[in-house]
């Protein structure tokens, strides 16, 4: 298993696959391991991928300090591991949670990026509140399904401000385009996989939105945001806010698509990544 050293001293890991062009791959979670990327839906056949376990995860160390965990903190492991590959600059994708991560790094070491990808961004560090309306929208494309109506009411009791752990296990048929036999065991073993604790400790006092937006404002490379249709987690309106924050950015919305839709739109997730990471 490849591996560096972060500035505090931390062993990292990284797993490598596919070939091409490197693209460095920040998970969300928040603090979960990097497996969960997989291939992204096939894009290891264009690419080479990079996938970032962070610290206190997958195959990398724990470290010493547990505010290390902190997001704004964790921006040097990424600029450690783009150094480690020898490159000058690099393509950088973030998935959910990773998205803060991935902005963080972009407005603090922004000649390091070439292009970047946000997929199903999490919103913490820019600032962007969801309305409970645009997630309800989201959740009632799926009204159909037979599973709709007890996880629709835990919607509401999250939307309202109620949200207990049960309500939002409740919730987490929406995040998947589909929920069956496949999502269901990998929603299980995301849950098994992350750091509970070391998630605690991501966001807490780690953002300065209105600096953050303002250095994405003035990132000049090309970004696309990734949406999918039903995801209750960063819904279409919210991911089109967000790239409204680039001054090159594009949008890709899949019809049908949860919050992970390189499972729910496979090769049209591969295929527009790539085509806009070649362009």
């Amino acid at each position: 298993m490849p591996s560096f050293l972060a500035p505090d001293g931390t062993e990292l890991a990284y797993h490598a696959s596919g070939s091409g062009t490197p693209l460095l791959c920040l998970p969300g979670g928040p603090m979960l391991d990097s497996a969960y990327l997989g291939d992204l839906g096939g894009l290891a056949a264009h690419r080479r991928l990079i996938l970032l376990d962070p610290r206190g995860t997958g195959a990398s160390a724990t470290p010493d300090d547990p505010a290390s965990y902190r997001c704004d903190r964790q921006v040097a492991d990424v600029e450690a591991l783009r150094a480690h590959l020898g490159l000058d600059a690099v393509d950088v994708l973030g998935h959910s949670a990773g998205a803060n991560l991935a902005a963080l790094y972009v407005s603090r070491h922004p000649g390091r990026v070439n292009r970047l990808v946000l997929v199903t961004p999490g919103t913490g560090a820019v600032g962007i509140d969801t309305p409970p309306e645009e997630r309800l929208a989201a959740a009632r494309l799926r009204s159909g399904e037979p599973w709709f109506g007890p996880a629709y009411a835990a919607l509401e009791e999250v939307t309202a401000g109620r949200g207990t752990a049960e309500s939002f296990e409740a919730v987490s048929p929406f995040l998947h385009g589909t929920w069956d036999g496949a999502s269901q065991e990998r929603h299980a073993e995301n849950r098994r996989r992350r750091n509970d604790e070391a998630g605690a400790l991501t966001n807490e006092g780690a953002f300065d939105p209105p600096a953050t937006r303002a250095a994405l404002a003035a990132f000049d490379r090309p970004v696309l945001v990734v949406a999918g249709e039903g995801d209750v987690n960063t819904p279409p309106p919210t991911a089109a806010a967000y790239a409204a924050l680039f001054p090159k950015a594009e949008s890709a919305l899949f019809p049908g698509a949860g919050h992970f839709p390189w499972h729910d739109a496979p090769e049209d997730f591969a295929t527009t990544v790539n085509t806009f990471l070649t362009a």
